[in-house]
């Protein structure tokens, strides 16, 4: 089966399953949403949720994040991954905002100049808060695809590149989101048997799922 067909069997699956996916972290407003991203590096989106709601209490604005010492974000953001490192990118994001203007804006070059912002939370951004089509890929994603025979797996940006060329850019938006949402409840990264999987038991090569089972056996 080639990749495009895959994708569309895929794509017809994911829509029933998640006709209608919300993002998975909690926001306000675009500002939030690229704070709640850049938290969620090595950390799970519910660990994030339960540390942003004290955060967005003192700071939901760039001008009141800016008014912060770093140490007082660290408090507020201690228990996610990375704390003291993220807690510095947040106040110097803050100041660089307010220093353009004061708001997020729907552009590329602005959103990966940001601390703590690369190309994955842009992506994330533009799609979730001004609709612009992209295509974000996490780890989780990048594993779905290679496990799937959608993209040879070699590093994130050849992943985005092969899922954005296989799947219609009207569906970007969500689909990255349905990908997520479906590792999660269906296709886990470990202990996961491809042969009963909803897409790997057709999608995977024998190969692969051979490989997956025997590292499987291995680990227990």
């Amino acid at each position: 089966m080639k990749r495009a067909e895959k994708a569309e069997r895929i794509g017809a699956i994911l829509d029933e399953l998640y006709p209608d996916p919300p993002v998975p972290l909690d926001h306000r407003d675009p500002y939030t949403l690229t704070v709640a991203v850049a938290l969620s590096a090595q950390t799970t989106d519910k660990k994030v949720n339960e540390v942003t709601p004290a955060l967005f209490a003192r700071a939901s604005t760039p001008e009141e994040m800016a008014a912060l010492h770093p140490d007082e974000i660290l408090e507020l953001i201690r228990e996610v991954g990375l704390a003291p490192t993220k807690a510095r990118n947040l106040s110097t994001m803050a100041h660089q905002i307010v220093d353009a203007g004061g708001e997020i804006l729907p552009d590329w070059d602005f959103l990966e100049s940001l601390a703590g912002v690369g190309h994955k939370t842009a992506s994330v951004v533009m799609a979730g808060s001004f609709g612009v089509p992209a295509f974000p890929v996490d780890t989780h994603i990048h594993r779905l695809a290679a496990r799937w025979g959608l993209s040879n797996g070699t590093n994130v940006e050849r992943t985005e590149r092969d899922l954005k060329a296989v799947f219609d850019e009207e569906t970007w938006n969500d689909r990255h989101l349905q990908i997520i949402f479906f590792g999660r409840e269906y296709c886990p990264a470990r202990n996961h048997d491809l042969a009963e999987c909803p897409i790997c038991s057709w999608a995977a090569t024998k190969k692969r799922i051979a490989e997956e089972a025997k590292t499987t056996k291995t680990k227990r």
